[in-house]
């Protein structure tokens, strides 16, 4: 599998989210730069889930697919079952509910938060109202790339 290159224009991989990304905070998604995109790519699709829950590892906080390839996905992605700026891109359900939404982890904890990428060969023909799963069913055998970045947060207040 050729090497999908990500960053994020909020936060360096493995150092501190910036409240603003979190629900402690405004909670709107951060934006992300990819580099060395499969020219074979139909689409694009992120999940985040939070790394270090102690009860439900990796615990989904976001599923979104079909978004159109490019290399730029934007800051603050808008609730709702499709994302009109994202040509219809498809948000699932998980802990946001078509929607992302951001780390929360209980005071003083310190919890990791991984956004994954997927760079598809296809447009994926899925249900609004999917999970995780089944969206990973879904996408055997139509990853072309696959990255990962991953953030942490520490909620302060009490």
């Amino acid at each position: 599998m050729e090497i999908l290159k990500v960053k994020s224009s909020a936060f360096d991989e493995g150092n501190w989210m910036p409240e603003r990304y979190t629900a402690r905070g405004e909670d709107v998604s951060p934006g992300f730069e990819l580099a060395d995109i499969n020219p074979a790519a139909k689409s694009v699709a992120i999940t985040l889930d939070d790394a270090s829950h102690p009860l439900f590892p990796n615990y989904n906080h976001w599923v979104i697919w079909n978004i159109p390839v490019q290399d730029l996905i934007p800051e603050g992605i808008s609730h709702g079952k499709y994302v009109d700026r994202l040509n219809g891109a498809v948000q699932g359900i998980a802990y946001g509910r078509h929607r992302y939404k951001g780390p929360k982890p209980p005071f003083k904890t310190i919890h990791t938060y991984v956004f994954t990428f997927y760079i598809l060969d296809s447009k994926l023909e899925l249900a609004a109202n999917s999970r995780k799963r089944d969206f990973l069913d879904k996408i055997d055998g139509h990853t072309l790339q696959q990255a990962s970045i991953s953030g942490k947060f520490q909620s302060h207040r009490l």
